[in-house]
């Protein structure tokens, strides 16, 4: 079965990075890579362009998108691998969703900053935007500069205060199913807490969901923050990606409504899945 597989780009290094991170992740699979770009121009900016100057941007953006599809089938020369390129003239929020309903999007593939790569943000603000949006597609966001490592390791983060159905596991298993990866199921506890006996019945189930993969449980101590307890246990399991499900008062949830998205303890080094509840 063929993967869809979406590619927003603004043409910078950290839009390539996450290309490259999308190519050699599907390396065996089947796919059809969507180069997305969107070249939405401002209201207020567009009364003082003319129609002929927004047409060149137009021309322009199309051509990059053209080279990049060019620049990616030289580096891979895939022959299971698909190329198409959309352009679009919505802000790359609307650009997205309306890409992931139109052309049944599998995963979104990005990178965590845009062009302008402010040190001081987690994420760029498209990326999440686009992270809160999304209701049907799980987003893969890439750091800048990640240099690919096969995702042997997984930890996926729950709270194991709520149900999951086949269809949010499905992104997660199909991921370790690639590569046969460790899925590492991670709970951050309080000192001297343990499991009660709803999260009991929620690993029970979750058990029964991961048992034809090799997975394990871990509690982890919340000391400071959660988010720097998840990264103690990515370096200390040298973790190659982190996965969790986006849910109403979830970490990533508190991550990405931080005010202003700061270092808080938790730097995305290392490819970060977010699937929507």
């Amino acid at each position: 079965m063929t993967r869809n597989i979406l590619l927003p780009t603004d043409f910078s290094d950290n839009a390539w990075s996450a290309i490259v991170y999308a190519l050699k992740l599907f390396v065996d699979k089947k796919c059809t890579f969507y180069f997305l770009n969107s070249y939405k121009l401002e209201s207020s900016r567009m009364s003082s362009l003319s129609n002929k100057l927004a047409e060149v941007m137009k021309e322009n953006a199309y051509k990059d998108l053209k080279e990049l599809k060019r620049l990616a089938r030289i580096y891979d020369a895939n022959s299971i691998h698909e190329f198409k390129t959309l352009l679009s003239t919505d802000s790359i929020q609307k650009a997205i969703e309306g890409a992931v309903q139109t052309y049944n999007i599998d995963f979104v593939v990005m990178g965590t900053k845009g062009a302008t790569k402010a040190k001081e943000l987690l994420f760029g603000s498209n990326t999440v935007k686009i992270i809160k949006s999304l209701k049907h597609c799980p987003v893969i966001a890439i750091p800048n500069e990640y240099e690919f490592e096969e995702p042997k390791q997984i930890a996926f983060s729950t709270g194991l205060v709520r149900l999951y159905n086949d269809a949010q596991l499905q992104p997660l298993k199909e991921i370790a199913g690639l590569y046969h990866s460790k899925i590492r199921v991670i709970t951050v506890f309080q000192e001297d807490k343990e499991f009660d006996e709803i999260q009991l019945q929620h690993k029970l189930a979750l058990t029964e969901q991961l048992k034809s993969f090799e997975y394990s449980y871990h509690k982890i101590e919340d000391y400071t923050t959660k988010t720097k307890a998840i990264q103690h246990f990515i370096d200390e399991f040298e973790i190659n990606m982190l996965v969790m499900v986006q849910y109403k008062h979830s970490i990533i949830e508190k991550i990405i409504n931080e005010p202003t998205i700061k270092k808080i303890g938790y730097n995305p080094t290392i490819p970060f899945m977010i699937i929507p509840e």
